[in-house]
C-alpha cells in the first residue's frame, strides 16, 4: 500500500507499471535489461514443454521464454511461455522453490532491481497500473499491511490513489468491500488496526485492498498457506466468488494442488523454474502427462483424495 508515486489530476497518485516489454542484452555481462520495444514472434525458440492448445481468445497475459535469475544462483524460472486468457482461473502448482512465486512477481513488475531476467512479457491493450490493473495478495497479510494505519483507511487509499474519490468516497468503499469479503460489523472495523484482527481478518483486509480499485488481473500468491484449515477453504471459496461477481482473471499460486482443483479452470506444475505441465483442471488431475505431476496427486492421495478428485468431477483412479 505504499507503493504510489507521484500525484494525478485529482490529487491521486499514479503509480505505472512498465511491465509487459521486450527485454534485451545489456552488455557483455549476461544481464537482461527493459526496453519498451513491442514483442516480436518471429525468430524465437519454442521452449520444450507440454503442448497446449491455442486459446479460442486473445490472452490477458502473454509470456514468452521468461528467464528470471538471482545473481550467480541457477535460474529461479528458465524459459517460461505460458498465457492467461482473459476471465479464467490459472493455478501455479509446485513445491517450494519451485519458481511459482518468482513468476507471479514478475506478472506483476514486482521482481527485485537486482533480478537478472531476459524473455517477454505482454500486456493485451495498454501497459496496467500497479493497485489498478493487478491486484496482488501476499502470503504474509501482516507484512502488506501498515501497523499504524486503521485498515480501512489503508483499503480507501487505493480506491482515492486509482479511482480518484474523494476521502469520504473511498471510505465508504472501503466499508462496502469489508462487508464484501466478509468481515463483521464493517462499520467498527474500518476503523481497527491490524493487530486488533486475527491472521483471517487481516487476509480478507489485504484482499478487500487488492480490489479496491477493480483490477482485470487477481494475484493470490500462497494467500491460503498461513491459514488453518477452515480459513483456508474460506478465503479459497472468497477469491473465487469475488473474481465471478467482479469478472477478474485470477493467478492463484499454491502448492496444494487440492486447493488447485477445487478453484481453477487451468493448473500449471512447474519444478525448478520449469513448467512441466500445462493444461485443464481436469486433465491434469486425471490423466497427468508429467511423472513430478503424478507424484505430486500420488502424495496427496490417502491423505483426502476424495475432495481432489470430486473437485475436479472425477473418480479416484484405481490403485495399481
Amino acid at each position: 500500500m505504499g507503493r504510489h508515486g507521484g500525484g494525478g489530476p485529482h490529487g491521486a497518485a499514479h503509480c505505472t507499471f512498465p511491465l509487459y516489454r521486450s527485454w534485451h542484452r545489456a552488455g557483455g555481462d549476461g544481464a537482461r535489461r527493459l526496453s519498451r520495444r513491442r514483442r516480436r514472434g518471429r525468430g524465437r525458440r519454442r521452449q520444450e514443454g507440454p503442448v497446449v492448445s491455442a486459446a479460442q481468445q486473445a490472452p490477458l497475459v502473454a509470456l514468452r521464454g521468461l528467464t528470471v535469475a538471482y545473481g550467480d544462483d541457477a535460474p529461479a524460472l528458465s524459459a517460461i511461455d505460458l498465457d492467461i486468457r482473459a476471465g479464467e482461473r490459472l493455478a501455479l502448482i509446485g513445491e517450494s522453490g519451485s519458481g511459482k512465486s518468482t513468476l507471479a512477481l514478475a506478472f506483476a513488475d514486482l521482481l527485485p532491481a537486482s533480478a537478472k531476467t531476459a524473455g517477454t512479457i505482454e500486456w493485451e491493450g495498454t501497459s496496467p497500473l500497479g493497485g489498478r490493473d493487478i491486484g496482488f495478495v501476499f502470503q504474509n497479510p501482516a507484512g502488506s499491511l501498515d501497523p499504524v494505519m486503521a485498515v480501512g483507511r489503508q483499503v480507501a487509499e487505493v480506491a482515492r490513489t486509482h479511482l480518484g474519490l474523494s476521502w469520504p468516497d473511498a471510505l465508504a468503499r472501503a466499508c462496502d468491500l469489508f462487508g464484501r469479503v466478509g468481515l463483521p460489523d464493517p462499520d467498527t472495523l474500518v476503523h481497527a488496526f491490524p493487530h486488533q484482527l486475527s491472521g483471517g481478518q487481516k487476509q480478507r483486509v489485504a484482499l478487500a485492498a487488492a480490489i479496491a480499485a477493480r483490477p482485470k488481473l487477481l494475484i493470490a500468491d500462497e494467500a491460503t498457506s498461513a491459514l488453518d484449515t477452515i480459513v483456508q477453504a474460506e478465503i479459497v471459496a472468497l477469491i473465487r466468488r469475488l473474481a465471478a461477481e467482479d469478472g477478474m482473471t485470477l493467478l492463484f499460486v499454491s502448492h496444494d494442488i487440492a486447493l488447485a482443483a477445487e478453484l481453477a479452470d487451468r493448473i500449471a506444475v512447474l519444478r525448478g523454474g520449469r513448467l512441466m505441465e500445462l493444461g485443464p483442471t481436469r486433465q491434469v488431475i486425471g490423466r497427468p502427462q508429467n511423472s513430478y505431476t503424478r507424484s505430486l496427486i500420488a502424495a496427496h492421495i490417502g491423505l483426502d483424495s476424495p475432495p481432489l478428485f470430486a473437485a475436479a468431477n472425477m473418480s479416484a483412479p484405481a490403485n495399481g
